[in-house]
């Protein structure tokens, strides 16, 4: 397989399986990469020529370096932006609040999350504290219709789906569902309210003294969801603690510090800002934290970034635990949001942050925004995710000292202090086909959720598998979807078909936690943070 191929093929896998549940209807959280700058098309050509005046006063004013603005001036927005670096970019008003709402930790909309399964939408989960639960939508309803909009049956695009559910607070929406066992629809009006979305997507004992917490992202809520969950933690015997921040975007500066400090003692140092017109800030540990002893792994990969690395940095660089996985994403700098009167938004560089050592892990956009766009796919094509070892290209960058004497390295990333690779044992032509054309989830939704409980998949979390007529309704499922099987390649990837498949079973019947404790049995990553600890 071309290496290209093989590295779609990891992308699509990520999303199809770490996203199973669909989108939140109503939320969409749009991560901290800085690759996508969309022109407001509500603009005008005066009103645009303005707003590009206003942006150019805005960079002269607060750029993180020297700038000349007046060879930006006669450029479109987009690409104004792209000659400053990748993560300064133009929000259209949507974009602009969907983000803002993404990390204040709740969201407007009804509270469900879906899949669309036969040009129906599926309703996977249903938030107990949110207005659908209430008005009495369950997991497992099926969506035919929206107000006046008949879904079920027709191949309508997501964003029709979808967008007649979106909406303001305190607005209704009206749906027909089909109840699972029910032979008419119900009908159902549901007024749009705020739904809290913790940022900790698992907390959970992995044995007798060790715990699992995932973060995914950085928002208003981490550290105080953070507190809740640690508390309950130690209360069940905590003694170590594995933190999961692998595909973690990033978010506020201020809640990756805050998470920090429920880790160090007072008065170290976690990260530092300087930019041209934002003078030196320092941030530092106020003490009294809920994890100051204890041991420490951080899980990081190469979509780790911002937020994430700039704790993980801290926790390296102060030798307060372990950074076990892949080299971050490399994202040193830091954006304000500067709101406009129609609700779009510019995010601009103002600065950049530094380690505890001093060490700036932002890689290199010297050869443009569109190579930068590619780093992820070179590092994979270069072998550096899939090797046996760890590459010590980054070792050519300056080299900095920790406070126990480890070198530690700037430039394009936190590299962790125990490597693991990528494993791509498996990755095939057929089991991508199985990914790209959703083959897997359709069959856990339309064949297998039926056949399973909650209780026996929690009572047989650690053995369980699918069973040899489930096997065989696989195939005949894959072949009624008009897909040769190719079986040397389907005996090749059937172990990490079968765990795909058990993954989407817990994450439906069990949700996030149970997804998280089911994939961690069979995660390298997750294996060695363990066997570092002890």
């Amino acid at each position: 397989m071309k290496k290209s191929t093989r590295y779609n093929l990891l992308i699509a896998l990520t999303y199809s399986v770490t996203l199973i549940g669909g989108m939140v209807l109503g939320y969409k959280f749009l991560k901290d990469q800085g690759f996508q700058v969309q022109r407001d098309t509500n603009l005008t050509a005066d009103s645009n020529n303005q707003r590009v005046e206003d942006i150019l006063h805005i960079i002269k004013k607060n750029y993180v370096d020297d700038v000349d603005a007046d060879s930006l001036q006669h450029l479109p927005i987009d690409s104004m932006l792209h000659q400053l670096d990748p993560h300064s970019m133009y929000l259209p008003a949507k974009k602009a609040f969907e983000l803002s709402e993404s990390l204040e930790g709740n969201f407007e909309g009804i509270g469900v999350e879906y899949y669309i399964l036969n040009d129906t939408l599926l309703v996977t989960n249903v938030f107990k504290d949110g207005p659908a639960y209430a008005a009495g939508l369950r997991q497992g309803d099926k969506i035919l219709k929206v107000d006046s909009l008949h879904i079920s049956g027709r191949s309508l695009p997501r964003s029709s789906m979808i967008g007649k559910i979106r909406g303001k607070k305190g607005t209704a929406v009206n749906l027909t569902v089909m109840h699972p066992g029910n032979q008419t629809p119900n009908t159902f009006s549901i007024k749009r309210g705020r739904v809290a979305v913790s940022s900790i997507d698992a907390a959970y004992m992995m044995n007798s003294e060790t715990a699992y917490v995932r973060i995914s992202k950085f928002g208003a809520n981490t550290d105080e969801d953070f507190i809740n969950a640690v508390r309950q933690l130690k209360a069940k015997g905590m003694k170590k603690l594995i933190l999961d921040l692998r595909d973690n975007g990033g978010g506020y500066v201020s809640a990756a510090t805050g998470l920090a400090n429920q880790f160090l003692q007072e008065n170290k140092l976690i990260v530092y800002t300087e930019g041209k017109h934002e003078p030196r800030t320092d941030y530092f540990a106020t003490g009294g934290g809920e994890f100051e002893q204890g041991k420490l792994a951080v899980l990081i990969n190469e979509n780790s970034a911002s937020a994430s690395e700039i704790f993980a940095g801290a926790i390296q660089d102060l030798d307060r635990g372990i950074i076990v996985g892949r080299r971050s994403f490399g994202k040193g700098l830091v954006q304000e949001q500067f709101a406009f009167e129609d609700g779009s938004a510019l995010n601009l560089t103002i600065a950049r942050y530094y380690t505890p050592s001093g060490r700036s892990i932002q890689k290199s956009y010297k050869k443009g925004f569109n190579a930068y766009q590619h780093e992820l796919e070179d590092r994979f094509n270069d072998g550096e995710l899939t090797s046996s070892k760890a590459k010590d290209s980054a070792k050519k960058a300056p080299s900095y000292t920790t406070q126990g004497g480890k070198k530690v390295y700037a430039g394009g990333g936190i590299q962790p202090d125990v490597y693991v690779n990528l494993d791509t044992a498996g990755y095939n032509k057929f089991y991508e086909t199985l990914v790209d054309k959703k083959i897997l989830v359709d069959f856990v939704f339309d064949v297998l959720i039926d056949r399973y409980t909650p209780a026996y998949l929690s009572q047989n979390l650690n053995t369980f598998t699918i069973n040899d007529a489930d096997y065989k309704d696989l195939l005949k499922y894959i072949q009624a979807k008009k897909i040769v099987i190719d079986y040397k390649q389907l005996i090749s990837s059937r172990p990490i078909i079968y765990n795909d498949i058990k993954v989407m079973l817990c994450k439906y019947h069990l949700g996030d936690m149970g997804y998280y404790k089911a994939n961690n049995l069979t995660d390298k990553v997750v294996k060695q943070a363990l066997n570092s600890l002890n």
